[in-house]
């Protein structure tokens, strides 16, 4: 059983409230799997020819992929005990901020989207002259649920951002995204694919900023932690 943090300084003023301990191993093989899955249906939708449509929706497959690389990067230089430093005490919390919002907030945007042209694509449904079009209807947004436990992991105290900001702020953030899919959800359905384009990009950007800001503030975190930390009690031989 760990011992519990200490919450008061040596110079009497509170510490940095640091994320929990967290597993590498189960972020690390989260990074195999938003790496392959979104990486290989973007690559089969490109082999695909797909129509314009998909342009916007393949490019967030490929960032979800591409970040969870750089999360994996991030992820792999956490360390303890002698020599390790502040940057490599956050290596998991920092690599768990980019799969969350460079690489699960992009896929969570991309397939809702991406559901509905795959049902509608006349690419991928050759059309026999008597067939008949069958509407999905409401069942097409069952996909576009998987934004609800997303917002639920951000706003109960689960995500690492919960640590970074004010709740708030926390709570503007996620509500800003959530707005920003569903608006570009909507572009993407009335096809207006500039609209959407705009909207995923202002979504991409805000995610980038969040994250480059999350990273330094961590380490800074952990840099005034150890710092003002008492020190710690050695065991008794």
């Amino acid at each position: 059983m760990s011992k519990e943090r200490p919450t008061t300084g040596t110079d009497g003023r509170p510490l940095p409230i640091l994320p929990p301990t967290r597993d590498p191993r189960v972020w690390a093989r989260l990074v195999r799997v938003m790496f392959y899955t979104p990486g290989f249906l973007a690559i089969l939708l490109l082999k695909a020819g797909e129509p314009t449509a998909f342009g916007i929706t393949v490019e967030l497959l490929m960032l979800t992929s591409a970040a969870a690389i750089v999360g994996g990067l991030f992820i792999g230089t956490e360390s303890e005990g002698k020599g390790a430093d502040s940057s490599s005490r956050v290596g998991a919390w920092s690599g768990a901020l980019v799969l969350e919002l460079l690489a699960v907030v992009p896929f969570i945007c991309a397939v809702p989207s991406l559901f509905h042209e795959l049902a509608n694509s006349a690419l991928l449904h050759a059309r026999e002259p008597a067939t008949v079009d069958v509407s999905l209807g409401a069942s097409e947004l069952l996909p576009a649920m998987s934004i609800l436990p997303f917002m639920l992991y951000q706003l109960a105290g689960f995500g690492t951002l919960h640590f970074l900001v004010s709740r708030p702020l926390n709570w503007a953030i996620n509500i800003a995204i959530l707005g920003l899919i569903i608006a570009s959800y909507i572009a993407n359905r009335m096809a207006n694919y500039g609209v959407e384009r705009s909207l995923v990009g202002l979504l991409i950007l805000g995610m980038g900023a969040i994250v480059l800001y999350g990273v330094l503030k961590l380490r800074q975190m952990q840099a005034d932690f150890d710092q003002r930390s008492p020190p710690k009690e050695e065991k008794e031989k």
